[in-house]
């Protein structure tokens, strides 16, 4: 691991995420063993820890979410007189602890300060009393309701992003000009385009990786939840057990069958493959016409920001149409921290409209305070759209018992280890039972 003071970092995974950004999410890649840089003239002034992940990638590629964060970071530095020094961390491989293990042991044995959390570990350590309440912060009036919903735990809003996540599916719009594809809309018609992609000799039309394949699952299974305007009622029978969560989740697993029984995705890559490193060699390379990934990855060299060929982000498919899902990131301050009351005022400079309207400019994301609004490139349209309309999923949502991101991450890779989709329904059962107990 790698302390570093105020400096750029090359590479940065958010969530995503992003946020990535808070690229997303997501992931964990390579670690880093370092020693302490700040110089011991600054050892009088107050040192605030920030845990975060760090992404593996060209380290001579721009990061943009990166250098946009320290921005902020810096402004915070400058305003309050203290040093925010980093800690990163990512799995070398699949076999290593992940981040969020990592994050979960340094948070309950309160090593840090301020920490950059996903979906999983944000719900588990509000839950156990770990995260200090944010609700009072002035940044935390300015906040979509979307993100006050989801990073609320037993009534305590415990993170705040920088930027809101939202995943889509990448495709190469040359490759499905080539063959007069329409975009997909619908599962069916999603699978019609694999069809017709392999019978043309393309031998995986969909890169998967260990990650987010789920988000196939919530495009089907929560579309009509949350744009139906019945979403309390539904959440709080799935909360009784009332309803299942299996009932909602069937149909997206189905899906996740067909694409393995028909070979449109690599299994064995999706195991173990990290993200963006296992497909987006042969994306960038136009052999493979559809990957999916977070919002910030089209705007980063060192993700899908710079391709030879037209680009075009759009949701996944449902019987709603195109689908964004978003989970929720965010960063936490640890409620027994050394320095808490100092990083929350951290966190309310570099959540602050001022903050994020520099963050989402040089980002180019969409922004957690309903005040700040950027134009997004030209890729992210068609995903951009929906979202604006009011059209999306939650991946994450503290208001439900059983958590989403991580669980259902978990059990489409049991799919793809080979277990039954009724197998994998019985393990969502089993962890609403748990719940209920």
């Amino acid at each position: 691991m790698k302390r570093y003071k105020k400096r750029i970092l090359q590479k940065w995974m958010p969530l995503c995420l992003s946020g990535f950004l808070l690229l997303l999410m997501t992931s964990c890649q390579s670690k880093e063993e370092g020693t302490n840089l700040i110089p011991q003239e600054e050892d009088n002034k107050p040192v605030i820890n920030l845990f975060s992940p760090m992404e593996k990638t060209d380290p001579d590629a721009k990061n943009t979410a990166r250098s946009a964060s320290d921005l902020t970071i810096a402004m915070a530095e400058e305003e309050l007189g203290i040093t925010i020094a980093y800690t990163t961390y990512t799995a070398e491989n699949y076999q290593d602890k992940t981040y969020d293990d990592v994050t979960l042991e340094r948070a309950r044995n309160n090593m840090d300060d301020l920490y950059l959390l996903n979906p999983d570990t944000l719900l588990a350590l509000g839950a156990e009393g770990k995260l200090m309440d944010l609700s009072g912060l002035d940044s935390a009036k300015n906040l979509r309701e979307i993100i006050r919903t989801a990073n609320t735990v037993d009534g305590k809003l415990v993170a705040i992003p920088q930027e809101v996540v939202a995943y889509g599916l990448f495709i190469n719009k040359e490759m499905f000009d080539l063959y007069r594809l329409k975009l997909p809309e619908t599962p069916e018609e999603f699978l019609e385009c694999c069809r017709i992609f392999k019978e043309n000799g393309i031998q995986t039309p969909v890169g998967a990786n260990r990650w987010w394949l789920e988000n196939f699952v919530f495009a089907q299974a929560y579309a009509d939840l949350y744009n139906d305007g019945n979403i309390e009622a539904e959440i709080a029978a799935l909360n009784s057990g009332e309803t299942r969560y299996s009932d909602y989740m069937r149909p997206g697993f189905e899906f996740l069958q067909k694409l393995i029984d028909l070979g449109y995705i690599d299994v064995e890559k999706a195991r173990t493959g990290e993200a963006i490193e296992t497909e987006g060699e042969d994306f960038l390379a136009g052999k493979t016409p559809i990957v999916m990934a977070y919002w910030g990855a089209a705007n980063t060299e060192t993700a899908y920001g710079k391709t030879d060929f037209e680009m075009q982000v759009i949701g996944f498919p449902s019987h709603r149409g195109q689908m964004p899902v978003m989970p929720m990131t965010g960063f936490g301050v640890g409620a027994e921290a050394e320095h808490a009351e100092d990083a929350a005022r951290v966190l309310d400079i570099i959540v602050s409209d001022k903050a994020l309207q520099v963050y989402s400019e040089n980002n180019r994301v969409i922004s957690p305070s309903k005040n700040v609004s950027v134009e997004c490139v030209p890729a992210l349209k068609p995903l951009n759209d929906r979202i604006e309309e009011g059209i999306y999923v939650l991946g994450s949502n503290a208001g439900m018992k059983v958590e989403q991101w991580g669980n259902t991450c978990l059990i489409v890779r049991e799919l793809l280890n080979g277990a039954s989709v009724d197998e994998c329904m019985a393990a969502f059962d089993k962890l609403q039972d748990a719940t209920l107990e």
